[in-house]
């Protein structure tokens, strides 16, 4: 059954507008220096979960209707239980490593919000995952959108009260938005009907930790490959630059959402027919149109002047051209990359996506470390353009290599505009 692709197209549209509200309205009353504190404090909260998705990640979507649910939801939970304790142990650790300077992992005094928070996020995401597995599709849209809102509402809120305001706002604020998701997700679960006629696979568990461990791998390489650099900009420049590149990473990457939206087309088509010739047209059509999609919110970001993303996001946040125009190599070779790694995922060859996001991380930690000390944001955002390209050319060379395609099939054609079209009908046509 293909996804509903418009119905998670408007919800991703909308985490995406609310996210970007909630850094616009941070980035007024916390400056460059909280952003950059709420940076590290997201980053650490999703390196967490990337641990527990291990066993309560996607393996659940696809146990879901094949195992009872209470041989799922336990593992699941005692799981969530230990990643919390490794994280707050792993916290201690790294900040007594840190205590002498280097780079911090998470600011100060905000340890244990993190892992709070991520322990209420991972048990919320374990009703999500099942919410997916049965199908409720359209529930967990709702939820994840709901969410965004309550996030955004409360931060605005709690920023009009008297007191200081710093990022723990926007922490309280998260408690509130994570807090009500875990409640809404219970309810929606409890509401699904388990089928009584399941009987206990064997080694459930075993299965959730050897299909998380494959589905996770290529996850965290890819948020090393995407997130590596926050780090290291921390350390060698600031909290403030770090607020500024994150403004600037985020409405680049604002320009993945048509490239991912795309993909799940792609990947509905191609993981349910065998004709690989139709594999590889819709996969080379679909990257075309993503990448266009892409290039056009490129565009609009660099005509837009400096004045505007000042009066924006903040007084603080400078110098956003460049930074954006840097970034914009690797954010249209990535976009190209979300139809590659859709098709990898489709045809059974995940491995192919850990190994393009493992070189992109290498030319991340190796660049970064030559470019962010001396360039400072500029060598941030070239060492992105560069990992993001490197992970495109592998998956574009073995994308070439398995389809016995040509470079000279990238260029765009009238018949890829209509296969794209073509693909989204019939996604649409069959949600309906």
């Amino acid at each position: 059954m293909i996804r509903p692709i418009v119905g998670t197209f408007l919800a991703r549209a909308w985490t995406t507008v609310s996210n970007l509200l909630v850094v616009m309205v941070a980035g007024h009353a916390l400056g460059t220096q909280g952003l950059g504190v709420i940076s590290l404090v997201v980053l650490g909260i999703t390196i967490i979960q990337l641990v527990n998705n291990l066993v309560g990640g996607g393996a659940l979507v696809y146990l879901a209707p094949r195992a009872p649910r209470r041989e799922l939801l336990w593992p699941a939970y005692a799981w969530a239980l230990i990643t919390a304790g490794l994280a707050w142990v792993g916290l201690h650790v790294t900040q007594d490593l840190g205590a002498g300077g280097g780079i911090t992992f998470v600011p100060s005094g905000y340890g244990p919000h993190v892992v709070a928070l991520a322990l209420i996020q991972s048990l919320y995401n374990v009703h999500l995952n099942l919410l997916v597995g049965h199908q409720r599709l359209r529930t967990f849209n709702r939820i994840a959108a709901v969410q965004s809102l309550v996030l955004l509402l409360v931060f605005v809120a709690l920023l009009r009260l008297p007191g200081p305001h710093d990022a723990h706002r926007y922490v309280q604020a998260s408690y509130a938005a994570f807090g009500g998701t875990l409640v809404l997700s219970t309810i929606a679960l409890l509401r699904v009907k388990a089928v009584s006629q399941l009987s206990a696979e064997e080694n459930v568990l075993r299965r959730m930790v050897r299909q998380g461990t494959q589905i996770q791998t290529a996850n965290l390489l890819q948020l090393l490959n995407y997130r590596l650099a926050y780090y290291l900009i921390e350390s060698f420049r600031g909290l403030s630059a770090l607020g500024i590149y994150s403004v600037a990473n985020q409405l680049a990457e604002g320009a993945w959402l048509a490239p991912r939206s795309l993909g799940l087309v792609l990947y509905s088509t191609v993981s349910n027919t065998e004709e690989k010739d139709r594999q590889r047209d819709l996969t080379l059509s679909l990257m075309k149109l993503a990448v266009l999609a892409a290039a056009g919110v490129i565009v609009v970001l660099l005509v837009l002047p400096g004045l505007v993303y000042q009066r924006l996001f903040g007084p603080g946040i400078v110098g956003l051209f460049p930074l954006i125009a840097l970034l914009t190599p690797g954010i249209l070779a990535m976009s190209a990359s979300q139809a590659f790694s859709h098709f990898y995922s489709g045809t059974g060859r995940n491995r192919h996506n850990a190994v393009g996001s493992f070189l992109g991380t290498v030319m991340t930690l190796g660049a970064g470390l030559l470019l962010i000390p001396r360039s400072g944001l500029a060598g941030a955002a070239l060492t992105a353009s560069m990992a993001y390209v490197a992970n495109f050319i592998y998956q574009l060379v073995v994308f070439l290599r398995l389809t016995s395609g040509r470079l000279t099939d990238l260029w765009i054609t009238r018949k890829d505009l209509d296969r794209g079209r073509a693909a989204v009908a019939r996604a649409w046509a069959l949600r309906q």
